[in-house]
């Protein structure tokens, strides 16, 4: 809902509640034994071990200028010309250069171009340790196939080991992974080692840390994408984790208005986040939510405006395959036919939807029973409650509402509800009792319910009910999970839960994050957080 509809409420006290939808895992049909709940209870339990955080990512995002367009300085290989800086941290490129050519292999704007025996080289360590690298990797243009290797140094750069075998580049953007597992401080290098005059393309290098020492039980970070894609930025709402730039989006009054626009990587680095960072390091009303995560060890990613939505395409950079955590943010536009599959084939082998919605009417022509509009932000006759049903109901490959539920078009508030599940289900306490604390109350300023169907898929549970409703029933449920195949799925019924108040100056944003005190401040990020958690199958 937008803040002066939200405003409007408060101040009659008449404020609406939201629901959060998050789904689970399933084996590839739909897992209903006891078993699959054994099996989480399992995870659930071996998720106390410490996350290996992602200590270092580097994507060469350098904006609008590169730092590095020669190959080498002169005199050749002087270290004064080849050093660049990248998130204020020192590189040397010998033969190396940062390109956005059409011909450069990149999963952003830029990547890294090496030729002959060129080298790409850390200047610094990390000081916690590797216990995993990767790195993409290509062919540039039409050049010919080359090999390349890493290289690693525990004494600043003394002497180095390789890792593992050379590698050979193909015309496709391939991702690597290099198992270290070395404690204390450690710097790496890329080394070109075959292939003269051809060039390689090298992007987005990530570096998970060893502090738990040999990688014995931690839990390296996981992948989450926010989706940017489907105008989650209209109207009022700004559901981003960053933005940076601007663009038009249109609006359900006509026309279109200016919004932030979110870009792939969020600035500034996530590296750069501490345990006594604010969310506000970011300028998104999901920042709260994504800086958390990283605090926590994970590596989070938007997917922009024009981005296609695609499982299995290992030509898109942001293909579904490459993330363990889908979440969409009250999205204002169909799916399409071809990412509804792209979806369903990313939960069903594995992958965990993040699905939230807001309130609605009947029909979205007019105002609902209580005279405001439904959330219909773009004006395209579809807001998220029907996003959501229709990605359920016309996939193409199981549209019998395979997650066991329905989104309700409906308006409702609750500030909050406490009628929260308590029983054994081990999905649901990983959710409600998870890392992040106890979730225990849920508040909704206009947000929509769901009904469920366990006859479509038995694993389906609620999380809470509107305080009118009935705990364990199948109707006025504000959130709740399930598994499909070997995913999971989780929905809250509002965003209003999870927005953080900040974010595009033009929106009149809502803190229903940390300053929603009738939900006791802590129950909205530990349930968004320990759903995510369990979504990536951390705990």
């Amino acid at each position: 809902m937008n803040f002066i509809q939200r405003h409007i409420r408060f101040v009659a006290a008449a404020i609406a509640a939201g629901v959060l939808m998050v789904g689970c895992s399933d084996s590839l049909l739909q897992d209903n034994s006891s078993t699959a709940l054994s099996t989480d209870a399992t995870r659930s339990t071996n998720a106390t071990a410490a996350l290996t955080a992602v200590s270092l990512s580097e994507g060469f995002e350098v904006g609008g200028t590169s730092p590095k367009t020669a190959y080498d300085v002169s005199p050749t290989g002087s270290s004064s010309g080849d050093n660049v800086t990248l998130q204020s941290k020192s590189w040397n490129m010998y033969d190396a250069l940062i390109g956005n050519l059409s011909g450069d292999l990149k999963s952003g704007s830029w990547s890294a171009r090496v030729r002959n025996t060129g080298k790409i080289t850390m200047l610094f360590d990390v000081t916690t340790g590797i216990s995993t690298v990767t790195i993409k990797h290509g062919t540039y243009s039409g050049d010919a196939a080359s090999t390349w290797g890493l290289w690693y140094s525990v004494n600043g750069g003394s002497t180095w080991t390789q890792s593992g075998s050379n590698v050979t580049t193909t015309s496709a953007l391939q991702t690597q992974t290099f198992t270290l597992n070395i404690t204390g401080t450690v710097r790496l290098e890329i080394r070109k080692a075959s292939g003269s005059s051809n060039r390689i393309n090298i992007d987005d290098i990530t570096i998970n840390d060893n502090s738990t020492g040999g990688g014995g039980g931690g839990i390296t970070g996981k992948k989450f994408l926010f989706d940017a894609s489907h105008y989650e930025n209209a109207g009022s709402a700004d559901w981003q984790i960053d933005a940076d730039g601007t663009e038009n989006v249109p609006t359900y009054t006509g026309g279109t208005t200016v919004e932030t626009k979110a870009q792939r990587i969020p600035t500034p680095s996530y590296t750069g986040i501490t345990s006594s960072t604010s969310e506000t390091y970011w300028k998104g009303a999901m920042s709260a939510w994504a800086v958390e995560l990283v605090k926590r060890g994970q590596l989070v990613e938007t997917l922009p405006v024009g981005t296609a939505i695609t499982y299995g395409n290992a030509s898109n950079p942001q293909d579904l395959s490459n993330y363990d955590v889908f979440l969409v943010i009250e999205p204002n536009r169909l799916f399409s036919a071809s990412e509804k599959t792209a979806i369903m084939n990313f939960v069903s082998n594995g992958g965990g939807l993040m699905m939230v919605a807001d309130h609605t009417a009947a029909t979205t022509a007019g105002t609902d029973a209580n005279g405001y509009n439904p959330s219909d932000r773009d004006g395209d006759g579809y807001d998220s409650p029907r996003v959501w049903n229709d990605l359920m109901t016309n996939n193409g490959i199981n549209n019998n509402n395979p997650f066991g539920f329905v989104v309700n078009y409906v308006d409702i508030s609750e500030q909050p509800t406490t009628n929260v599940y308590t029983g054994s289900n081990a999905n649901a306490q990983a959710v409600l009792n998870g890392l992040a604390g106890a979730a225990s109350k849920l508040a909704f300023y206009n947000g929509s319910t769901a009904t469920l169907y366990p006859a479509n898929n038995s694993s389906v549970q609620g999380l809470f009910w509107r305080m009118s409703g009935t705990v364990g029933s199948n109707t006025n449920v504000m959130a709740l999970l399930a598994t499909y195949g070997s995913g999971r799925v989780v929905f809250v019924g509002d965003s209003s839960p999870s927005d953080d108040g900040t974010g595009d100056t033009n929106d009149n944003l809502f803190n229903g994050w940390s300053g929603d005190a009738p939900s006791g401040y802590t129950s909205h990020p530990a349930l968004h957080l320990n759903a995510s958690l369990w979504l990536a199958k951390a705990q």
